[in-house]
């Protein structure tokens, strides 16, 4: 067993494992993502167990069950507040999403075609990363959704950077550009 620092959420049915430094916006995101329709599995202590060879269940330990702490709010009870159907008790990790706290320039040299991906071992598991900036004006709830989106898409086989840099070659070969 591993235990990790992190929210865990039921998005779009993936796990995913939000990361990033303290006071980043890991819970508020994560409220956001709950008065969404997402499901809580875990906040700030996130246990993973390997299950096979290419599969990690994460859990939330049972003292922390049902809670998210938000700054400023303090600990909110997330059944109590939206019900049975927000809260889950473990899911299989999918995906980690790592929250950057960046300056404006940093923001400015991302790569913006390809995105910030690759693979983080968990457990002697790859587990997909994606990084996400965090800067002001960004929704990143909306964010972390597209994210799983992309990932289900990834995980078969279609790679948006890929294709668009497909349909640009095939377009310049065309001569339309």
């Amino acid at each position: 067993m591993l235990t990790m620092h992190g929210v865990f959420l039921d998005v779009f049915g993936m796990g995913i494992l939000l990361t990033g430094k303290s006071g980043v916006g890991k819970s508020e995101i994560a409220l956001s993502l709950i008065d969404r329709g997402h499901r809580l599995v875990a906040d700030d202590s996130v246990e993973f167990t390997r299950l096979d060879e290419q599969t990690i269940i994460g859990r939330c330990p049972d003292l922390l069950r049902d809670f998210l702490e938000v700054r400023g709010l303090g600990v909110l009870n997330i059944r109590a507040m939206f019900g049975d159907i927000s809260v889950k008790t473990r899911k299989i990790l999918h995906l980690v999403v790592n929250l950057l706290a960046i300056s404006d320039e940093q923001f400015q040299t991302t790569d913006r075609l390809h995105g910030m991906h690759r693979n983080r071992k968990i457990l002697q598991v790859n587990v997909p990363e994606v990084s996400i900036p965090v800067a002001p004006g960004r929704n990143l709830a909306i964010l972390v959704e597209s994210a799983a989106r992309n990932q289900l898409q990834r995980a078969k086989g279609a790679i948006a950077s890929d294709e668009f840099i497909a349909r640009q070659r095939q377009t310049m070969h065309d001569g339309q550009i």
